[in-house]
């Protein structure tokens, strides 16, 4: 496999293809191409911030007010802006020119350069009750546009973990996609809550209990997804298949062993820390790289029992789960002793029960 830039791929293959046939010509290598299968990656967008500079002044107006000024777009580090908010302090020192900038906030609020000198270290939205908007554009990350984030500070205020499965939610792997940081939250949020499945009161602690026939589907169901996922590259899918199976394990208050551990060996090559973490408590003296990968069992899969819409008339009045094994007639006889049913016909005879099988029921009165 060779999966790499389409902008690198082109001149890496024929040195590489080079090299390979020059070999297998001298009778080094038996084969004379090097990649049975290319995967050009998408390239990863940044996502530019501007302010806005009044024309023969160093002030500033927020985004929302430009059209009340005449003014000059420049471009401003993404690292210094966080939710399209400039942060106004790391501004005048970001730049010498900038250290005596004053700014117009959102609200109209004007700020001098003895006011900021002034005020305590509380945010302008404290102080003054606004905010310095930035506008924003997606564009090929450069260092002449100042869109270039810093891959250091996302781990340091996230985790190489969620860098790693934020890149990889972004989109799928052929296309180019922007980079946006306001949206790494959600993933954070997501780690932190596969963490809670293994405690208990803020502690680490799993239960030995056998694990119930709805956990095991949930399990399955992404061990099931995720290979197929792995297979076909297609690894953005794999993180919302994550998060759904977490969220769905959080609902059954699940805190089992027999479904966490093999979670946590699915997970491990998408987020390799926390799993290693993870499974180091969970008593393992080996590291989780030498686990085996977890097969789906299909079984586990297969559905038992439907929940059918009641329908009176063509309406529907509630629903109810049945066995899929019930033939119809005993679907019938099922429905019509429902309490709910009784209650709705109140005493009304019934004409006709249409039953299509792992479908609907409607009764005809």
């Amino acid at each position: 496999l060779y999966l790499g830039g389409s902008e690198h791929a082109t001149g890496h293959l024929l040195y590489c293809r080079f090299w390979t046939k020059f070999l297998n010509d001298r009778g080094y290598l038996n084969f004379d191409e090097p990649a049975k299968k290319l995967i050009n990656q998408g390239m990863i967008q940044g996502r530019s911030n501007f302010v806005y500079r009044i024309n023969g002044a160093n002030k500033f107006v927020s985004a929302n007010l430009k059209s009340n000024y005449e003014t000059t777009e420049m471009h401003v580090d993404v690292n210094i802006v966080e939710n399209d908010i400039l942060d106004i302090e790391k501004f005048r020192n970001w730049r010498e020119e900038f250290k005596n900038a004053e700014f117009i906030l959102d609200n109209g609020k004007y700020i001098t350069h003895e006011e900021i000198q002034s005020t305590s270290e509380a945010s302008p939205l404290e102080r003054f009750g606004g905010a310095f908007l930035c506008d924003s554009l997606v564009e090929k990350m450069s260092k002449s546009k100042w869109n270039v984030v810093n891959p250091d500070d996302i781990v340091q205020k996230h985790g190489a973990d969620c860098l790693r499965l934020y890149e990889m939610f972004l989109g799928p792997l052929e296309l180019s996609k922007p980079w946006n940081t306001n949206g790494i939250t959600g993933v954070s949020g997501f780690l932190k809550k596969f963490w809670r499945l293994f405690t208990v009161s803020g502690k680490f602690e799993v239960s030995n209990e056998a694990a119930t026939k709805q956990e095991l589907k949930v399990l399955h169901k992404t061990i099931k997804k995720v290979k197929e996922d792995i297979e076909r590259f297609s690894f953005n899918t794999s993180v919302s298949t994550f998060m759904i199976c977490t969220n769905e394990l959080t609902d059954l208050k699940c805190n089992k062993r027999e479904i966490l551990e093999p979670l946590t060996i699915i997970l491990s090559p998408y987020a390799p820390h926390i799993a290693e973490e993870v499974w180091k408590n969970l008593g393992h003296e080996t590291s989780i790289t030498f686990a085996a990968f977890p097969t789906c069992n299909e079984s586990y899969l297969v559905e038992s029992s439907f929940e059918y819409p009641i329908s009176i008339n063509g309406k529907t009045k509630f629903n109810l789960e049945l066995e899929l094994s019930l033939s119809k007639e005993d679907v019938e006889k099922v429905v019509l002793a429902n309490e709910q049913m009784i209650k709705f016909l109140d005493g009304k005879p019934t004409k006709k029960v249409i039953v299509v099988p792992g479908k609907i029921v409607n009764v005809v009165v």
